[in-house]
């Protein structure tokens, strides 16, 4: 069981011994780093993983396993377009807050699908619709539960002590677990540009360089441009 929240372990852990005592939960991690590794080297049948997690997401860690032919069961804290990914791929899922009956037929599906052995077929065509559904897309964890942002509406990266505040076209900014180098790197192959230690803009959004050392966005924001990187974003901006 993989989730970042302590007291979803634990209670997760006593509904799965109330509706199936056959189930034998082997280990618990609030650690998706480590539950890769636990899952390699244990080898279970069964794993419940959180999809909302800081650093990986439910889909890292399963894209990162040396064999996924294990049966998963997503949680998720919400019904959205996360899910739709997942039931196309015929994966289990509960929603939390987790409803016993929910739990129960998650449960028995599983347990059906053991017996056809169709996890790793499964798990890899998971992966492939994640990736080809999230080429143009980001997948965020954030305060509500799992956004999907479609990167052209995306304006800006804001850090905000350790966390990232996203700002779009689309309305009111989003607040993310992950710290703004994750987003950094996740979109290193994009148009963005780390114009500060603190920003990273969308340099399609970009309206006016000025001579103060800031950019001026499409939605009126000032950013500032630090002194080291303003030769870069000049000559990242003129190759637009």
């Amino acid at each position: 069981m993989i989730d970042d929240e302590k007291s979803a372990l634990e209670m997760l852990a006593i509904k799965i011994g109330k509706i199936e005592p056959a189930i034998k939960v082997i280990a618990k991690t609030q650690l998706p780093t480590e539950g890769i590794n636990l899952i390699n080297e244990l080898n279970p049948n069964l794993v419940f993983l959180d999809i909302t997690m800081p650093v990986l997401s439910g889909f890292d860690v399963l894209a990162q396993l040396e064999n996924p032919d294990v049966e998963v069961i997503f949680v998720t804290a919400h019904n959205d377009y996360a899910i739709e990914a997942i039931q196309h791929c015929a994966i289990g899922y509960i929603v939390k807050p987790i409803d016993e009956e929910d739990l129960q037929i998650a449960i028995h599906n599983a347990l059906q699908n053991l017996e056809k052995k169709s996890s790793l077929e499964k798990a890899r065509k998971l992966l492939e619709n994640i990736k080809n559904d999230t080429k143009n897309t980001l997948v965020v964890p954030t305060q509500k539960g799992f956004s999907f942002l479609k990167i052209d509406k995306i304006i800006r990266f804001e850090g905000v002590d350790g966390y990232t505040r996203i700002h779009t076209d689309e309305g009111k900014p989003l607040l993310s677990s992950y710290n703004i180098g994750k987003f950094f790197r996740m979109l290193e192959n994009h148009s963005f540009f780390a114009v500060h230690k603190s920003h990273l803009v969308n340099l399609y959004k970009v309206k006016t360089y000025l001579n103060e050392g800031f950019l001026e966005l499409q939605n009126g924001d000032l950013i500032p441009v630090s002194k080291s990187n303003k030769n870069e974003v000049l000559q990242a901006l003129a190759m637009l």
